[in-house]
């Protein structure tokens, strides 16, 4: 009920499908984030209009609200938010993480680390929750989604290289319990008539190329069906995160499974890491960049509060065949913004995730026909990445 292949490659660039139990994914793709079971400001609907193959769950954020069981208890969670395409819930860590980040900032230690657990409170009603690799691979597997995460740490973006290092390998530690847990529970799920779950496990570490280089191939050497990139800590600079994903994509020219950035999301992103070996992409901001009014374009991002658009009956982006730059002009969607009325969240969330699921789709159709490297470069003659 679960396989992969490979359709084509053009140099470092390939284009996959993989088989699950409900529906193929055609790679490369973008995967919109339902963060807590739903797309900010986009329906089912929509999803299926702008031909989302595949969705991405919160794990962090599901089991505090509604809790793992309770969507259990609906037939696990295609059933529950009523969509049957493939579904992956990612690593819960960055949730804990961000909280972490911002608790340090005002001194209070809501959050604690060991070898074998983390301990931390919710952001909902400051309740206790303790997880472990075990507990992590088994709350995934009462959701039910196709695609679940290894559990694991990421690291602050400062950490010192001996923290970096500790982080690690405690992670790797983690990664194998995860498996561990995650071939019991397919045992499980294989008897109990349930299709199988794929696991990915995750490579980090920060800023540090000998870190990433060792954690790329252990995380090869646990031999799952797929490969995760932390790429980062988010907050670092363009600069750092190209730098240390060339260092891994070094490594990964042999790995003959798919591969998944986590945190990617700027057009020129995707292009770029299509390009170095990577297939699958996740981000929220195509969703909350809205509130900026900023939109994305083939000609570089657009911030259509500015008043140049106040009286432009241009479209969005004169490239695009989404239902927004088909029905829109500039100066209507800026007046939406200008006046707060919630339709504008709705078209410019659709248009984003429109705009990089369509980027990916066509970056499929030139690897097919060997003509990746010229769409990359057709890109950006018109984009002013």
């Amino acid at each position: 009920m679960f396989s992969y292949d490979i359709i084509a490659r053009d140099n470092k660039s390939k284009a996959w499908i993989f088989k699950t139990a409900h529906w193929n994914i055609e790679t490369p793709i973008f995967m919109p984030v339902w963060t807590k079971a739903t797309v900010k400001w986009i329906t089912n609907e929509d999803l299926n209009s702008m031909w989302a193959q595949i969705i991405l769950n919160n794990t962090y954020h599901l089991y505090l609200r509604p809790w793992d069981e309770i969507v259990r208890d609906f037939s696990w969670v295609h059933n529950f938010q009523n969509y049957h395409k493939p579904i992956l819930t990612d690593s819960w860590w960055f949730q804990v993480f961000s909280l972490w980040w911002w608790i340090r900032k005002n001194k209070e230690a809501l959050v604690k680390i060991t070898e074998d657990w983390v301990h931390f409170r919710s952001y909902i009603d400051w309740s206790k929750h303790y997880f472990t690799p075990e507990r992590v691979m088994d709350i995934q597997s009462n959701l039910w989604a196709d695609i679940i995460m290894a559990f694991d740490e990421c690291a602050p973006w400062d950490s010192t290289k001996e923290y970096a290092k500790k982080a690690m390998i405690r992670t790797h530690n983690w990664a194998i319990r995860s498996k561990n847990k995650w071939i019991e529970n397919n045992k499980i799920r294989e008897d109990a008539w349930l299709h199988p779950q794929a696991l990915f496990p995750i490579i980090q570490w920060v800023i540090y190329d000998d870190l990433r280089i060792e954690s790329t191939n252990f995380i090869k050497s646990l031999d799952l069906p797929w490969i995760a990139i932390w790429w980062l800590s988010v907050w670092e600079s363009k600069h750092d995160m190209y730098r240390i994903l060339d260092v891994i994509s070094d490594n990964l020219w042999d790995f003959e499974k798919p591969v998944y950035l986590m945190w990617v999301w700027t057009p020129e992103d995707l292009i770029e890491w299509i390009s170095r070996w990577v297939d699958m992409f996740d981000c929220v901001l195509p969703t909350r960049v809205w509130r900026h009014g900023l939109a994305f374009s083939s000609y570089w991002n657009i911030k259509i509060k500015n008043e140049k658009y106040k009286l432009s009956k241009d479209k969005l982006d004169p490239n695009c065949d989404c239902k927004v730059c088909k029905n829109y002009s500039l100066g209507y969607l800026r007046h939406l913004i200008i006046e707060n009325e919630m339709l504008w969240m709705h078209l410019l969330s659709y248009h984003n995730l429109y705009f990089l699921i369509n980027l990916t789709k066509q970056a499929r159709k030139a690897i097919i026909n060997w003509k990746f490297d010229e769409f990359k470069k057709d890109f950006y003659a018109k984009y002013k990445s």
